[in-house]
């Protein structure tokens, strides 16, 4: 099944376990992320994410909630057993890609990805987004 997201509304598509999966840190999924990471607000939860040093269980979170979002039913435990290429690295990747997409960055000037969005669009996206302390508000 080929999944087509739409970056402008913070969708990304990853593997896990081989299976093409859609993330959106969607309204629901960042108050999800507010109440783990103990923050009053979007603008805390984005310093939060700008701060680094992200923790594997941090990692964990971002994309249980960004998965949920996206209307699959896995819970932040079902993700400790996933896998996806590059193992820890490749989590951390996709952790950064889905915060990058959802503070603002899915528009940054960079090289442009190959799967167009549902309105035909191909993105514009770098290829390698810079971790969460790059994202600006």
């Amino acid at each position: 099944m080929k999944l087509h997201p739409n970056r402008r509304r913070g969708e990304i598509v990853a593997k896990f376990d081989g299976e093409p999966r859609m993330l959106c840190l969607t309204l629901g999924a960042l108050a999800e992320l507010e109440s783990a990471f103990g923050v009053t607000n979007l603008a805390e939860l984005a310093g939060r994410f700008e701060a680094g040093g992200l923790a594997a269980r941090d990692i964990v979170r971002i994309v249980g909630a960004g998965l949920r979002g996206a209307g699959n039913r896995l819970s932040d435990e079902d993700v400790t057993e996933m896998s996806t290429e590059g193992g820890a690295a490749g989590f951390a990747r996709i952790a950064t890609e889905l915060l990058w997409v959802s503070f603002g960055g899915g528009e940054a000037d960079g090289s442009s990805t190959t799967t167009p969005d549902r309105e035909g669009q191909v993105p514009v996206c770098p290829e390698n987004p810079p971790g969460p302390q790059a994202v600006t508000r």
